[in-house]
């Protein structure tokens, strides 16, 4: 009976710590740029900031890469202009393929292309 309870608490322990490792190892970071007077409502994703960090779960490059990819979308059209999304996983930076401005670049670690159908629709 301890024998079992012991393998059990084991067990419960290991995938415990697997699970918190992987929340940690994709980092998402957020650069939003709101459209005018609209700043206080567009950066409240990030505590009021223009820029923030998120974890999000991911087991792989590819989990992390695309959880940055869909941050790209933005449905709030009329309150954030743009954002430049950048994503770490286990603190490598991914290769997103656009630059800061959104400009297609094979090395760039933004994941948001500037001529999104979803951005710069500010009225």
């Amino acid at each position: 009976m301890k024998k079992i309870l012991f393998s059990t608490l084991s067990a419960m322990s290991f995938f415990a710590l697997s699970s918190a490792a992987m929340a940690g190892d994709c980092m998402i970071t957020y650069h939003r740029v709101a459209c005018a007077g609209q700043e206080a409502t567009s950066y409240a994703k990030c505590d009021g900031k223009q820029m923030c960090d998120k974890e999000k779960a991911a087991a792989s490059q590819e989990a992390c890469a695309a959880e940055a990819a869909k941050a790209c979308d933005n449905d709030r059209t009329d309150i954030t202009k743009s954002k430049v999304i950048m994503a770490k996983f286990k603190g490598a930076a991914l290769t997103g393929g656009f630059n800061d401005a959104g400009a297609a670049d094979p090395k760039g670690i933004n994941f948001c292309a500037a001529n999104r159908p979803d951005f710069n629709k500010c009225k």
